[in-house]
C-alpha cells in the first residue's frame, strides 16, 4: 500500500481548446493509475495566440466539470510562447536550449508579467467557478520580473523544475526534480526516457514525487509506455495527492 507520508503529484500541462483530444487521453491514463481525478491541469488561456479559452464555451464547460470532480486547475502563463527579447546571456541560453520558444515568463518585466498573471487568474477562475490552485510558468522558467510579479498576484502555489513553494511566503513546500518527457526530437525523447528510468530507481525515497505530462507525449508509444510504467511505480509507494495538501500542516 502507498505510504501515508509520501505524496505523488501528477499534472497535465498545456491544457486548452487546441490540446483537448490529447488531454482527454492523458486524463484517462492518469485516472486509471491514480484511482480517480487525483491530479492537476495547467491551463493556458490562449496557447500561442491561436486557441483562446475565452471564446470556446464547450471547452470552458469541460474545464468546469473537471474542476468540480476535484482536478486542481493552475494558471499556466497566457500565451505560453516566449516573445520577449533577452538581453541576458543566461536567459538567451535557457530560451534557446531548455524550451522550444515557450518560456513565456522568462524575459517579461514585472508589470507585464503581473498583468498576464492577473488576467489569466481572472479568466480561469471565472471558468471553473472557484479559486485556481496556483501559477506555474510555461517550461517552469521564471525571470526576475515574473518572480517579483508572482509575489503580488495572490496565487497560493507555484513550482519550477526543482521545487514547489508557497507563492505568498516563498516557503518551500517540496523539493526534487519533476519527472517529465519530451517529444520534440529523437534525442530529447531518448534522454527523457533515460531520466524516467533513472527516476524510478532513485527517487522513491523522496517524500514528494512529481510527474508532469504534456499533450505531445501522446504522439509516441514509447513515451506513453514510460509514463504508464512510472505512474505504476510511484502509485505503489506514494499516495496520489493534491498540491493544496502541501500547505496543510500536521
Amino acid at each position: 500500500m502507498p505510504s501515508e507520508t509520501k505524496r505523488l503529484l501528477a499534472s497535465i500541462h498545456d491544457v486548452g481548446p487546441g490540446s483537448e483530444r490529447a488531454v482527454l487521453q492523458l486524463a484517462d491514463i492518469l485516472e486509471m493509475r491514480l484511482g480517480g481525478p487525483n491530479f492537476a491541469m495547467l491551463v493556458v488561456p490562449d496557447h500561442w495566440g491561436q486557441h483562446p479559452l475565452a471564446k470556446d464555451r464547450a471547452f470552458q464547460a469541460r474545464l468546469r466539470r473537471w474542476s468540480e470532480r476535484g482536478i486542481e486547475m493552475f494558471v499556466h502563463g497566457w500565451f505560453h510562447k516566449d516573445m520577449a527579447e533577452h538581453s541576458d546571456a543566461a536567459a538567451r541560453f535557457k530560451a534557446k536550449h531548455m524550451t522550444a520558444g515557450e518560456g513565456e515568463f522568462l524575459g517579461l518585466d514585472d508589470a507585464t508579467a503581473l498583468n498576464r498573471m492577473l488576467e489569466g487568474k481572472a479568466l480561469v477562475e471565472d471558468v471553473i467557478g472557484r479559486e485556481s490552485a496556483g501559477f506555474i510558468a510555461p517550461a517552469w522558467l521564471y525571470g526576475e520580473g515574473a518572480r517579483a510579479a508572482l509575489r503580488k498576484a495572490d496565487f497560493a502555489i507555484a513550482e519550477d523544475h526543482w521545487r514547489v513553494w508557497d507563492a505568498s511566503t516563498d516557503q518551500v513546500l517540496a523539493k526534487g526534480p519533476v519527472i517529465t518527457w519530451a517529444s520534440r526530437s529523437t534525442m530529447r525523447t531518448a534522454s527523457s526516457l533515460a531520466f524516467a528510468g533513472l527516476a524510478r530507481a532513485a527517487l522513491g525515497a523522496l517524500s514528494t514525487v512529481r510527474i508532469a505530462v504534456h499533450p505531445g507525449d501522446v504522439t509516441k508509444t514509447s513515451l506513453l509506455d514510460s509514463i504508464d510504467t512510472t505512474l505504476r511505480r510511484f502509485a505503489a509507494t506514494h499516495r496520489p495527492a493534491r498540491y493544496a495538501d502541501l500547505r496543510i500542516r500536521p
